[in-house]
């Protein structure tokens, strides 16, 4: 088949920026070049760290590119704006957009996926003979969508990240049989138990008798992190329990902290010298970090489709505290995880497994073989044969 993949507008393919939805597409480009099943062909937003990439050098995946950071490009998107205004998507993502589907249109695909982007699909005339299919990686299609109807009707197929975004989409039809889950993979290669790392302890100002606890991600209100902060003021009778907090506002922002990230600096005076905030780290560099943690903590207070940082700290090897939250439930088990319920008490529950697992050595070391045995199915290749399989069957 001949397959369009029209990217997000925001970071590029391949993932030279990062970015989880942009990992996963190379995941699949990478099983695709491997057993050569498609022609197809990934609409992406330009950097120049992709030039010479061996990514490109593929006969069965190809890469159209859209320039939108240049002088030239930035003077076209305001005109864009003055003329069109945001009819869905800020403006920015609109023009990216509407490049892509200029040229897109002017050949035939047989199946053309919005990766994360659904609202592309508000008045594109899709030919008869071609299938659209929406890929959701986050909960953005429910009855509470600008033009969901549209939407939902357009679409072949609709892929989501976890059971709990097929329950949103199913707030439109709770008779939906267009939805395929496909839960996400990672590189168990590379987050894996590492014996030895690139950095040490000592280098972040950690020590050997330290019990370190890892947060990974952005760092954003809704990703709980004030309210670990709050949970390792709590222990202050335990000077030896430490917190790692790796990520930044945006994916590789290294300049500049937001109001939120400052408040949160200012909250942990009390404790600075117990926290230690990384910013942005490259994604080759996050094993490491993870290796040299003892647990994981990921206490999302919103419906996190499907993070991949839990992943990655399960095939780390990492006993972990996280919420009841979105999909988290869909990629742990009671034996290595310890789930927590956002309510009233949610910073005295935290506090309090934190301490357990600090207290129970026994009990990190039954939860870590636990979660390295269930992280076998989150590899990249079943994700891969997953992806092919939901195309497949719109035949």
């Amino acid at each position: 088949m001949k397959i369009a993949i029209l990217t997000s507008g925001i970071l590029p393919v391949p993932a030279v920026k990062g970015g989880a939805v942009e990992n996963h597409i190379d995941f699949y480009l990478k099983y695709n070049d491997k057993h050569k099943l498609h022609d197809m062909t990934v609409f992406s937003v330009w950097n120049e760290a992709i030039r010479g990439h061996k990514a490109l050098e593929s006969a069965v995946n190809h890469y159209e590119y859209i320039e939108v950071k240049s002088l030239w490009a930035r003077i076209k998107k305001n005109l864009y704006y003055r003329l069109h205004g945001e009819k869905y998507y800020h403006y920015t993502i609109e023009y990216y957009f509407r490049q892509a589907w200029k040229r897109l249109k002017k050949r035939h695909y047989d199946i053309i996926l919005l990766d994360n982007r659904p609202g592309y699909a508000v008045g594109m005339d899709v030919p008869k003979d071609t299938k659209l299919l929406v890929y959701l990686h986050n909960d953005l299609l429910n009855n509470q969508t600008q033009g969901f109807q549209e939407i939902y009707d357009k679409a072949s197929r609709i892929l989501t990240v976890s059971d709990y975004i097929a329950r949103r989409v199913r707030t439109i039809n709770p008779q939906d049989q267009k939805c395929f889950v496909i839960l996400n993979g990672i590189d168990l290669g590379a987050f894996s138990p590492r014996r030895v790392c690139n950095i040490t302890r000592q280098q972040l100002g950690f020590t050997d008798d330290d019990f370190i606890m890892v947060f990974s991600g952005r760092i954003t209100r809704e990703k709980g992190v004030g309210e670990l902060i709050e949970a390792l003021i709590r222990l202050e009778d335990h000077p030896h329990i430490k917190l790692l907090i790796i990520g930044s506002p945006f994916y590789g922002d290294t300049e500049n902290e937001d109001v939120f990230v400052k408040a949160l600096k200012r909250q942990a005076e009390r404790v600075k010298d117990r926290i230690r905030f990384t910013g942005f780290i490259p994604y080759r560099d996050m094993p490491d970090y993870l290796s040299i943690s003892d647990i994981a903590v990921i206490p999302s207070l919103w419906d996190d489709p499907c993070p991949n940082t839990v992943l990655e700290a399960q095939a780390t090897g990492l006993p972990i505290i996280t919420t009841r939250r979105g999909g988290i439930p869909e990629e742990v088990t009671e034996e290595n995880a310890i789930l927590l319920t956002t309510d009233n008490q949610f910073v005295d529950n935290l506090t309090t497994s934190i301490l357990h697992l600090y207290q129970h050595p026994e009990k990190r070391v039954a939860m870590s073989k636990a979660g390295l045995k269930h992280s076998a199915y989150y590899n990249e290749q079943r994700y891969a044969e997953d992806f092919f399989k939901a195309l497949e069957s719109v035949k």
